[in-house]
């Protein structure tokens, strides 16, 4: 391998870990800026956005275009994410609440740990989905729940890359912060335009639309 293409491939890889610290950046400054509750939902919808287009090799000013579907997704994005995000702090709850009462409570415990598994698998989905498909917004989390139950060998691999940033930032927290969201909703992104190309021609090659 010549100087200049591990030069290249050097330069490429920081690249992409700047591009995911600048999107980290945004996407916790905007839900910041949205007192969290209000600021999560269009926050994380514009970093999907945003990760959909440079991973599709476009160019374009990140801050305000971050503010651009921030604000015209304001709506949208905060009745898209907030329900879920509810709903897995609830099971979050639960999950340590039990965890707390002692082996007695094993078979409950166990329960919500698959729930949790179960949604992050979904919700591995649908951010991708809603920047890469115009589809009415009731129809995103059962198309998400289609597509984990149709690739589960794709599923499998968003969660193994989702445990391996969780158990990163675990183990350095100061990861969250700098990168870790970022890297993941890139990364999520990435994955998921592959798996949904892979799926396109595989229904194109069967005839469907």
């Amino acid at each position: 391998m010549s100087h200049t293409t591990t030069s290249t491939r050097v330069y490429a890889v920081c690249s992409e870990l700047v591009w995911a610290v600048r999107l980290n950046l945004l996407w916790i400054a905007f839900t910041l800026a949205g007192g969290v509750v209000l600021g999560l939902g269009p926050a994380t919808v514009a970093a999907y956005t945003l990760a959909r287009r440079h991973a599709r090799g476009e160019s374009f000013q990140a801050i305000p275009e971050f503010w651009s579907v921030y604000r015209r997704e304001f709506v949208r994005g905060s009745l898209l994410v907030l329900p879920v995000a509810v709903l897995a702090v609830l099971l979050v709850g639960n999950y340590l609440y039990l965890s707390a009462l002692g082996p007695s409570m094993g078979t409950l415990r166990i329960a919500t740990f698959v729930a949790l598994i179960a949604l992050a698998g979904v919700g591995a989905y649908v951010g991708p989905l809603y920047a890469h498909f115009d589809l009415p917004l009731r129809a995103y989390w059962p198309k998400a729940v289609q597509l984990a139950l149709l690739r589960p060998a794709s599923s499998v691999l968003l969660l193994l890359a989702l445990s391996a940033i969780a158990y990163a930032t675990s183990a350095a927290p100061i990861l969250a912060p700098v990168i870790s969201f970022g890297a993941w909703i890139y990364l999520n992104t990435w994955l998921c335009l592959r798996f949904f190309e892979e799926n396109e021609a595989r229904l194109h090659s069967k005839g469907n639309t």
